[in-house]
């Protein structure tokens, strides 16, 4: 068993080997522990928002969006990446406006997470947003999204049965759901 400072790997080069317009790939070669080296190839990523749009009847509004890499339709809760001098804040609402018509009088940050530390550093901002407002979408000219309201309980079910399979999305739903119920303004479904 190792103590937590004797896990740390210590970069020794650094090359590029993509560039693309939102992902840049690197091939690193590291020292390991125990004096050896190995290489690692991981992503740099902007970072993302993710927000749970809730309505005063218990609601969420939710996109379904065909991803390309998967080849099929997700329910998603509205994100998206940082823009450069942007903060995660800044980028929570505007997504909600984007790709679901809403804005919020009301606003609360619920954690971060890493979708996928063995080979990104992305991190993905979690918010609730409620004090509803709705208008029409303002999705860019490349993206294509249904909206959904749902109430806020089927959500979490269809976490929990494999519905909803997005990582950030559902832990999204997760969190909000669980913040929801122990601090948030309002109760939903008579709770």
């Amino acid at each position: 068993m190792y103590d937590s400072d004797k896990l740390v790997e210590r970069k020794r080069t650094s090359q590029k080997v993509f560039s693309g317009r939102l992902l840049h790939v690197y091939f690193d070669e590291v020292e390991l522990p125990d004096g050896t080296t190995s290489t690692r190839e991981w992503i740099k990523h902007p970072g993302a928002s993710a927000v749970v749009p809730i309505f005063e009847n218990g609601d969420v509004m939710m996109v379904k969006q065909f991803r390309y890499p998967m080849s099929q339709i997700f329910y998603e809760v509205p994100a998206g990446k940082i823009d450069p001098n942007e903060d995660a804040d800044s980028t929570a609402r505007r997504e909600l406006q984007e790709e679901a018509g809403l804005s919020c009088k009301s606003f609360q940050y619920i954690g971060h997470y890493y979708p996928g530390i063995g080979y990104s550093d992305e991190i993905i901002h979690l918010y609730t947003a409620w004090d509803i407002t709705s208008f029409d979408q303002q999705v860019d000219d490349d993206e294509f999204l249904i909206k959904e309201r749902l109430p806020f309980q089927a959500t979490v079910d269809m976490v929990h049965n494999g519905e909803i399979s997005d990582g950030k999305t559902m832990v999204a739903i997760l969190r909000a759901w669980h913040w929801w119920q122990n601090e948030g303004p309002f109760t939903i479904n008579g709770d």
